[in-house]
């Protein structure tokens, strides 16, 4: 008699990533846990602990969530704002601490870039450490350290106190933003209402970068340029005591190992590549210096992808790249920083040194950015959410061309309402890129990976900005000399405005294809068979 054939369990379909339940996830967002307890782990390296996830009430009311989404977007305003409200404060910072020669510039160039470089250095290394030994204890520490840092930036004696303080300001702010996105992420655990309060976050997001440059202005103008940093300890403050009494501690089911070398090998790689952009054009290209460091940065930056793959925890997983959407999305991100912060810092020279405007003026005509940025922020989700991430890729492409051509038209009397048209432009071209980036880097991520992948896209943003920062350095020696050639010294990174826009719009169409869905899909099933071997 022929015995009864045992059929063994099919596994569970690999659960993927819905735009809606993340729409606009920047950072790096922990899931929580599953109804067993317990996280998927990837590999054999990270290991697990039974930590459960709860607010001290038990379930929190709709206030309370409400309270702690606002406690999160105030870190994320200082953070955000900080990255431009230094911009139109230059000359008043100049002319204060009496910087002349050649160098002098090279040290403004300094002050800004080093808060985005460092942010973007150490953002995942943030929020693996709020995973590991609680997020609202690593959030309270980086409200701390960001506000204590701000307050030694406003009572700098010299430009080398405030680089200083600047930095310190990053490590800060990489400790708190993805660790308050992580927070938003368990307090708002159904997918309607994470999507709601990760709208907001997002358009918060897109709001402080482009009020960066008004509030600088005005402050630095009818105060001093020290008034800009005199706001962050007041808002880490009311954080901190909103922390302190509406959020709870959590920790991450999952605590993955810190990546000592893979860190090392990114700050080396990433500080190496911008201290040669900045430097080079006034050291030289052939500067014994310069090319000590370019050789370490490419050294460190070969080796990094390299270490990677070798580790079971890494800090970004090499197999993310093999999904066309992922590797598109990083790609976008980091080009389309880099427009940004070139044009941010360029305009800023352009309208105080070339068009001679105050520092209240200069921030004034930054504000078509932001109403641009709060209309199409909302709409670019929407439309994500019903007709996929192509179009809203597409205008962002088709934006940054446009305003880099009508950048080629500048002159020292360009009509202030063409500039004004310029502004809205790019308003409207980076206030619809991000939800996009975000729907395509996830698409067909499974959800445990999805807050690992958001990460290194916000890091790609942060890096992109500080390459674009460090690709003025030429526009930046130009205004410093007085030389009047300095829209022919623009004219380059317009050219390559036009460029980036056309590769978006490219990746646009190539990264929402059929062929890319299907490599997407590939990496998910890669992604969950290797955790099904790890498991045996």
């Amino acid at each position: 008699m022929m015995g009864a054939v045992r059929i063994a369990p099919q596994p569970e379909p690999v659960k993927l990533l819905h735009f809606a339940a993340l729409r606009p996830l920047l950072l790096d967002v922990q899931p929580a846990t599953t109804s067993a307890g317990k996280l998927p782990q990837m590999g054999a390296g990270p290991r697990r602990h039974a930590r459960s996830v709860q607010l001290r009430s038990g379930v929190a009311t709709a206030a309370r969530k409400n309270v702690i989404l606002a406690t999160c977007c105030l870190s994320l305003l200082v953070i955000s704002m900080d990255l431009t409200i230094l911009n139109v404060a230059l000359p008043a910072i100049h002319a204060e601490f009496h910087l002349h020669g050649d160098h002098s510039e090279q040290q403004m160039q300094w002050a800004i870039n080093i808060y985005p470089l460092v942010l973007a250095s150490l953002l995942i290394l943030g929020g693996a450490t709020g995973d590991r030994y609680g997020r609202r204890r690593v959030f309270q520490i980086g409200l701390t350290v960001f506000g204590a840092a701000s307050v030694l930036c406003s009572l700098a004696p010299n430009v080398e106190t405030l680089i200083a303080g600047r930095f310190i300001q990053a490590v800060g702010g990489a400790m708190m933003n993805p660790v308050a996105l992580s927070i938003i992420s368990q307090v708002f655990p159904e997918r309607a209402e994470r999507a709601r309060a990760l709208g907001i976050w997002g358009a918060m997001s897109g709001l402080s970068l482009a009020l960066g440059p008004v509030v600088g202005g005005v402050l630095s103008q009818f105060i001093s340029w020290r008034a800009v940093f005199w706001i962050n300890p007041l808002i880490c403050l009311a954080a901190l005591v909103l922390t302190a009494v509406y959020v709870s501690e959590s920790k991450s089911a999952t605590v993955r190992d810190v990546d000592v070398i893979g860190q090392l090998l990114l700050v080396i790689g990433l500080f190496g590549l911008v201290f040669v952009l900045v430097e080079g054009p006034w050291l030289g290209w052939s500067n014994p210096g310069i090319i000590t460091a370019g050789v370490i940065a490419t050294l460190a930056l070969l080796s990094f992808p390299r270490h990677q793959s070798r580790r079971n925890d890494p800090l970004i997983d090499p197999r993310f790249f093999r999904s066309e959407p992922f590797a598109s999305a990083t790609a976008i991100a980091l080009l389309e920083a880099a427009v940004w912060g070139a044009f941010l810092l360029v305009m800023s020279l352009y309208l105080q040194s070339e068009r001679g405007y105050s520092a209240t003026r200069t921030g004034l005509m930054f504000l078509p950015i932001a109403i641009g940025l709060l209309v199409v922020s909302p709409l670019s989700g929407r439309t994500v959410g019903r007709f996929g991430a192509r179009p809203p890729l597409l205008v962002t492409g088709l934006a940054i061309i446009t305003g880099s051509v009508l950048l080629m038209l500048l002159t020292a009397t360009t009509p202030v309402w063409l500039l004004l048209v310029i502004f809205a432009v790019a308003g409207i071209a980076f206030g619809t890129v991000s939800a996009p980036i975000i729907s395509t880097a996830l698409a067909g991520m499974p959800l445990d990976r999805a807050g690992a992948a958001a990460a290194v896209i916000s890091t790609n943003r942060q890096i992109g900005v500080s390459i674009g920062i460090a690709l003025c350095a030429e526009v930046a020696q130009t205004a410093a000399l007085g030389d009047r050639n300095f829209i022919a010294a623009a004219r380059p990174l317009w050219w390559l405005g036009i460029a980036v826009g056309l590769v978006v719009a490219g990746l646009a169409i190539s990264s929402t294809s059929a062929r890319a869905e299907r490599s997407a899909g590939r990496l998910a099933g890669l992604i969950e068979g290797s955790r099904g071997v790890s498991a045996l």
